[in-house]
């Protein structure tokens, strides 16, 4: 029963510590949150080109470097030159790449875009932003305690051998509630944001179920030791860069409809 709760003392210190200093930077917005976006898309990049070529630790810091710089530099530049740039960067960690390069680099391109996304959701809608933040850490939180709780089936024991389908459904009900929570305008619009927030919780556990397919390839168990508890910044982002990329997609595709409508 104690090996079960182990990291729990280390993961909540670390995720509050962690939940503080990107609070505030999120709220502060400006240059304080491109600063925090960019630092944390390149740790991550690190951590996946570290897993792309474990044993080329210089070249990988530097790609990590690069990266955060990409995505600094990218935010204040057209859409089409931000998605050269990024590209450019997930060129060049294939190239460093000596296993799954295909498939690390695609994943570096992918968290590129995700902190470039959640630049773009919190200019466009601060209070969308927060809902969606609340949704990702409601359903990790409950998923987390509810598996480690209930046990059970497990979600997808071949890739993730630790998630279980309480956990999952778990994070489904934690959505929800937030999305009851969030909603204004009558029982219809809850009942939307409802749904909607448990499609974005899902989401999120589709990018957490990618990373661990992609740290089992790689052979290791977190993508850093950077945060005690949690591992990696990868694995404590993973399913906010899904649920965000999403998001941002969704927003992208209504946004000529909404604006011909104005019209």
């Amino acid at each position: 029963m104690k090996d079960k709760w182990r990291d729990l003392g280390p993961r909540v210190v670390s995720g509050l510590a962690l939940a503080a200093i990107g609070g505030t930077a999120f709220v502060l917005g400006g240059l304080v949150f491109l600063l925090f976006i960019a630092i944390c898309a390149g740790l991550m990049v690190w951590e996946t080109s570290r897993m792309a070529a474990p044993e080329k630790t210089n070249q990988n810091k530097i790609l990590g470097v690069i990266a955060g710089v990409a995505v600094f530099a990218a935010i204040v530049l057209p859409m089409s030159a931000e998605g050269l740039v990024f590209i450019a960067v997930a060129a060049a960690v294939y190239l460093n790449a000596t296993r799954d390069r295909v498939w690390l680099s695609l994943y570096a391109l992918l968290v590129m875009v995700a902190w470039g996304t959640m630049w773009f959701l919190r200019e466009v809608s601060f209070a969308y932003s927060v809902w969606l933040i609340c949704v990702v850490v409601a359903s990790d939180v409950l998923g987390y305690f509810a598996g480690r709780t209930l046990g059970g089936p497990k979600f997808w024991p071949a890739i993730s051998p630790k998630k279980t389908w309480s956990g999952t459904v778990a994070g489904w009900i934690g959505a929800a509630l937030i999305g009851f929570w969030f909603a204004k305008g009558g029982v219809d619009n809850a009942l939307a944001l409802a749904i909607t927030s448990v499609f974005m919780a899902f989401a999120g556990q589709m990018g957490d179920i990618v990373e661990s397919a992609l740290k089992r390839r790689a052979g290791v168990k977190d993508s850093s030791n950077l945060i005690p508890g949690h591992g990696g910044l990868l694995d404590r982002f993973d399913a906010l860069m899904f649920a965000a990329i999403i998001m941002g997609g969704f927003l992208a595709a209504v946004a000529p409809f909404v604006s011909a409508k104005g019209h």
